[in-house]
């Protein structure tokens, strides 16, 4: 039996998806449950609707929500649902380097909060949906410390990496 989706994900367009998908490979990788769909917020906006004022009754518990441009997706959704809302500004084809993105994302009024990762930080959006949830479950908060070290380990094996080559190196 499929486990119920833990976390929305959502974007405004296709186009989208090559961005967005980074936080369904992580979630994938840590066996977390989500959904992925479009949800546009200017060209559906009664699918925005019953989208984000269902979501905690479908079982979702975190929803991450990617839109580039004017990027009021993630804005809109926090506005209806209780759910936490990761925004992830995306640089599209009608955006201005990514700036209007980010901001409209970032500065929401008081009251309506979206957490926003860097300019096509979906990856990023996924690891927090992640601590999120395992702020909760041990099981998930354990995967996410794993990953965590995994990076520690990473930038260590590059550092004897660089000493190996010789160059000079006094903090140890």
């Amino acid at each position: 039996m499929e486990k119920a989706a833990q976390v929305g994900i959502i974007m405004g367009s296709d186009s989208d998806l090559p961005i967005m998908q980074e936080a369904a490979k992580f979630l994938q990788d840590l066996d977390i449950p989500f959904e992925l769909t479009i949800v546009s917020a200017h060209r559906t906006p009664q699918r925005l609707m019953e989208y984000a004022s269902k979501a905690k009754e479908r079982g979702l518990q975190v929803i991450i929500a990617g839109a580039g441009g004017a990027a009021h997706l993630p804005g809109m959704v926090a506005s209806i649902t209780p759910l936490p809302v990761i925004g992830v500004p995306i640089k599209s084809s009608n955006s201005i380097d990514g700036w209007d993105s980010v901001l409209s994302i970032l500065q929401m009024p008081n009251g309506i909060p979206v957490a926003t990762v860097a300019l096509n930080g979906a990856k990023n959006a996924g690891i927090l949906a992640a601590s999120i949830l395992g702020s909760s479950n041990a099981d998930i908060l354990q995967k996410v410390a794993s990953y965590k070290a995994k990076l520690e380990q990473q930038v260590l094996d590059k550092v004897q990496q660089v000493k190996e080559k010789g160059w000079p190196n006094s903090f140890d």
